[in-house]
Protein backbone atom coordinates (compact mmCIF):
# COMPACT_ATOMS: atom_id res chain seq x y z
CA UNK A 1 0.00 0.00 0.00
CA UNK A 2 1.19 3.29 -0.77
CA UNK A 3 2.75 5.49 2.10
CA UNK A 4 0.06 8.07 2.67
CA UNK A 5 2.73 10.74 3.81
CA UNK A 6 4.01 10.75 -0.07
CA UNK A 7 1.78 10.58 -1.57
CA UNK A 8 0.20 12.95 -4.10
CA UNK A 9 -3.55 14.60 -3.35
CA UNK A 10 -5.54 15.60 -6.04
CA UNK A 11 -8.03 17.90 -6.30
CA UNK A 12 -11.56 18.15 -7.66
CA UNK A 13 -15.13 19.08 -8.04
CA UNK A 14 -17.74 17.60 -5.43
CA UNK A 15 -21.52 16.83 -5.93
CA UNK A 16 -23.58 15.12 -3.48
CA UNK A 17 -22.28 12.00 -3.68
CA UNK A 18 -19.87 13.26 -1.36
CA UNK A 19 -22.07 14.63 1.10
CA UNK A 20 -21.45 12.39 4.35
CA UNK A 21 -17.73 12.51 3.84
CA UNK A 22 -17.80 16.24 3.46
CA UNK A 23 -20.33 16.32 6.77
CA UNK A 24 -17.49 14.37 8.94
CA UNK A 25 -14.27 16.32 7.44
CA UNK A 26 -15.75 19.38 8.20
CA UNK A 27 -17.39 17.89 11.91
CA UNK A 28 -13.58 17.36 12.81
CA UNK A 29 -12.35 20.55 11.45
CA UNK A 30 -14.54 22.35 13.10
CA UNK A 31 -14.81 20.71 15.96
CA UNK A 32 -12.27 22.65 18.38
CA UNK A 33 -12.58 26.35 16.43
CA UNK A 34 -13.51 28.94 18.97
CA UNK A 35 -15.88 30.92 17.04
CA UNK A 36 -18.62 27.57 16.86
CA UNK A 37 -17.41 26.38 20.08
CA UNK A 38 -19.26 29.72 21.45
CA UNK A 39 -22.16 30.12 18.64
CA UNK A 40 -23.07 26.01 20.21
CA UNK A 41 -22.61 26.57 23.54
CA UNK A 42 -19.55 23.68 23.76
CA UNK A 43 -19.69 24.73 27.74
CA UNK A 44 -22.87 23.04 28.15
CA UNK A 45 -23.83 19.43 27.15
CA UNK A 46 -24.83 18.74 24.04
CA UNK A 47 -22.52 20.77 21.88
CA UNK A 48 -21.13 17.89 19.68
CA UNK A 49 -24.48 16.85 18.62
CA UNK A 50 -25.42 20.78 17.75
CA UNK A 51 -22.33 21.21 15.83
CA UNK A 52 -22.79 18.22 14.06
CA UNK A 53 -26.65 19.52 13.42
CA UNK A 54 -24.98 22.60 12.01
CA UNK A 55 -22.54 20.51 9.79
CA UNK A 56 -25.15 18.80 8.59
CA UNK A 57 -27.68 20.66 7.38
CA UNK A 58 -25.33 23.40 6.03
CA UNK A 59 -23.86 20.56 3.79
CA UNK A 60 -27.45 19.38 2.77
CA UNK A 61 -28.46 22.78 1.92
CA UNK A 62 -25.14 23.77 -0.01
CA UNK A 63 -25.72 20.92 -2.12
CA UNK A 64 -29.42 20.98 -2.11
CA UNK A 65 -28.99 24.61 -4.19
CA UNK A 66 -26.36 22.94 -6.07
CA UNK A 67 -23.19 25.72 -4.99
CA UNK A 68 -19.65 24.35 -6.13
CA UNK A 69 -17.27 22.77 -3.66
CA UNK A 70 -13.79 21.87 -4.12
CA UNK A 71 -12.46 18.79 -2.49
CA UNK A 72 -9.11 17.18 -1.62
CA UNK A 73 -8.04 14.07 -2.08
CA UNK A 74 -5.55 10.99 -1.24
CA UNK A 75 -6.21 8.02 -2.48
CA UNK A 76 -9.81 8.37 -2.91
CA UNK A 77 -10.10 9.82 1.00
CA UNK A 78 -11.70 13.06 1.08
CA UNK A 79 -8.93 15.22 3.25
CA UNK A 80 -9.94 18.52 2.53
CA UNK A 81 -13.23 20.69 1.62
CA UNK A 82 -13.87 24.03 0.12
CA UNK A 83 -17.70 24.97 0.18
CA UNK A 84 -18.00 27.83 -2.38
CA UNK A 85 -20.79 30.30 -2.59
CA UNK A 86 -20.40 32.35 -5.97
CA UNK A 87 -21.04 36.40 -6.06
CA UNK A 88 -24.35 35.51 -7.80
CA UNK A 89 -26.20 33.36 -5.56
CA UNK A 90 -25.64 36.13 -2.53
CA UNK A 91 -29.22 34.10 -1.13
CA UNK A 92 -27.81 30.85 0.15
CA UNK A 93 -27.83 28.39 2.73
CA UNK A 94 -28.76 30.54 5.57
CA UNK A 95 -31.90 32.44 3.93
CA UNK A 96 -33.46 29.12 3.72
CA UNK A 97 -36.44 29.10 6.29
CA UNK A 98 -36.43 25.39 5.85
CA UNK A 99 -32.79 25.59 6.89
CA UNK A 100 -33.76 27.81 9.65
CA UNK A 101 -36.58 25.29 11.14
CA UNK A 102 -34.14 22.33 10.61
CA UNK A 103 -31.24 24.14 12.46
CA UNK A 104 -33.81 25.46 15.57
CA UNK A 105 -34.76 21.91 15.73
CA UNK A 106 -31.40 20.49 16.07
CA UNK A 107 -29.78 22.97 17.66
CA UNK A 108 -32.14 25.17 19.58
CA UNK A 109 -33.39 28.61 18.86
CA UNK A 110 -30.72 30.51 21.13
CA UNK A 111 -28.20 28.78 19.22
CA UNK A 112 -29.71 29.49 15.56
CA UNK A 113 -30.07 32.84 16.42
CA UNK A 114 -26.37 33.09 17.56
CA UNK A 115 -25.49 31.30 14.12
CA UNK A 116 -28.00 33.72 11.72
CA UNK A 117 -26.59 36.89 13.72
CA UNK A 118 -22.78 35.84 12.95
CA UNK A 119 -23.68 35.54 9.35
CA UNK A 120 -25.52 39.07 9.21
CA UNK A 121 -22.37 40.55 10.24
CA UNK A 122 -20.17 38.16 8.12
CA UNK A 123 -22.43 39.76 5.52
CA UNK A 124 -21.64 43.50 6.59
CA UNK A 125 -17.90 42.99 6.26
CA UNK A 126 -17.95 41.90 2.32
CA UNK A 127 -16.40 43.86 0.03
CA UNK A 128 -18.64 46.31 -2.58
CA UNK A 129 -17.58 44.18 -5.51
CA UNK A 130 -18.61 40.84 -6.12
CA UNK A 131 -16.58 38.00 -4.55
CA UNK A 132 -16.83 34.10 -3.92
CA UNK A 133 -17.45 33.25 -0.43
CA UNK A 134 -16.18 30.18 1.55
CA UNK A 135 -18.68 29.42 4.57
CA UNK A 136 -16.83 26.02 5.23
CA UNK A 137 -13.60 24.90 5.06
CA UNK A 138 -11.22 22.89 6.32
CA UNK A 139 -8.41 19.72 6.53
CA UNK A 140 -8.62 17.00 8.21
CA UNK A 141 -6.80 17.23 11.87
CA UNK A 142 -4.90 13.76 10.65
CA UNK A 143 -3.57 15.30 7.38
CA UNK A 144 -3.11 19.04 8.75
CA UNK A 145 0.56 20.73 8.81
CA UNK A 146 1.24 18.59 5.38
CA UNK A 147 0.90 21.17 3.08
CA UNK A 148 -2.26 20.05 2.30
CA UNK A 149 -4.00 23.24 3.03
CA UNK A 150 -2.10 25.42 0.67
CA UNK A 151 -3.12 22.92 -1.78
CA UNK A 152 -6.58 23.14 -1.38
CA UNK A 153 -6.80 26.83 -1.62
CA UNK A 154 -4.75 26.97 -4.74
CA UNK A 155 -7.65 24.95 -6.48
CA UNK A 156 -10.06 27.37 -4.77
CA UNK A 157 -8.33 30.41 -5.97
CA UNK A 158 -7.90 28.84 -9.78
CA UNK A 159 -11.75 27.31 -10.31
CA UNK A 160 -12.81 31.34 -8.29
CA UNK A 161 -10.55 32.75 -11.32
CA UNK A 162 -12.25 31.06 -14.04
CA UNK A 163 -15.33 33.01 -13.26
CA UNK A 164 -15.16 36.72 -14.55
CA UNK A 165 -17.88 38.01 -12.75
CA UNK A 166 -15.81 37.76 -9.86
CA UNK A 167 -13.05 40.08 -8.00
CA UNK A 168 -11.83 37.60 -5.30
CA UNK A 169 -12.25 34.85 -2.56
CA UNK A 170 -13.62 35.88 1.05
CA UNK A 171 -13.14 33.89 4.41
CA UNK A 172 -13.08 34.31 8.14
CA UNK A 173 -11.85 32.75 11.13
CA UNK A 174 -11.81 33.01 15.11
CA UNK A 175 -8.60 30.90 15.20
CA UNK A 176 -5.40 33.14 15.33
CA UNK A 177 -3.52 30.21 14.95
CA UNK A 178 -4.29 30.45 10.81
CA UNK A 179 -3.72 34.42 11.02
CA UNK A 180 -0.18 33.82 9.46
CA UNK A 181 -1.11 31.08 7.55
CA UNK A 182 -3.82 33.01 5.12
CA UNK A 183 -1.49 36.03 5.01
CA UNK A 184 1.25 33.40 3.52
CA UNK A 185 -1.45 32.45 1.09
CA UNK A 186 -1.89 35.91 -0.27
CA UNK A 187 -5.08 37.49 1.58
CA UNK A 188 -5.27 40.38 3.08
CA UNK A 189 -7.60 41.51 6.77
CA UNK A 190 -10.55 43.35 5.85
CA UNK A 191 -12.69 43.69 8.86
CA UNK A 192 -13.04 41.93 11.91
CA UNK A 193 -16.62 41.03 14.15
CA UNK A 194 -16.98 40.06 17.44
CA UNK A 195 -18.91 36.79 17.92
CA UNK A 196 -19.13 36.59 21.41
CA UNK A 197 -15.97 36.77 23.08
CA UNK A 198 -14.57 35.59 19.88
CA UNK A 199 -12.60 38.15 17.61
CA UNK A 200 -13.80 36.75 14.23
CA UNK A 201 -11.13 38.14 11.12
CA UNK A 202 -12.65 38.32 7.60
CA UNK A 203 -10.00 38.19 4.70
CA UNK A 204 -9.88 38.93 1.04
CA UNK A 205 -7.73 37.30 -1.46
CA UNK A 206 -7.83 39.19 -5.16
CA UNK A 207 -8.30 37.17 -7.76
CA UNK A 208 -5.40 36.83 -9.97
CA UNK A 209 -7.38 37.35 -13.43
CA UNK A 210 -8.68 40.30 -12.34
CA UNK A 211 -5.54 41.96 -10.91
CA UNK A 212 -4.14 40.87 -14.03
CA UNK A 213 -6.87 42.28 -16.32
CA UNK A 214 -6.80 45.75 -14.01
CA UNK A 215 -2.48 45.77 -14.42
CA UNK A 216 -3.20 45.88 -18.81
Amino acid sequence: MPDTATAQARTCPLDEGYAREVRSLLYHAYRHEPTFAWLFEAQRPGYERRLRVMVREWVRQHFYLQLPAVGLLLQDRLIGVALIVPPQRRLGVADSWAWRLRMMLGTGLRCTRRYLDYQAALAGCLPGEPVHMLPLLGVHPQFQGQHHGEQLLQAVHDWCAEDPSTEGVVLDTGNAHYLAFYQRQGYQEIGEIAVGPIRERVFFHPNPESSRVANL
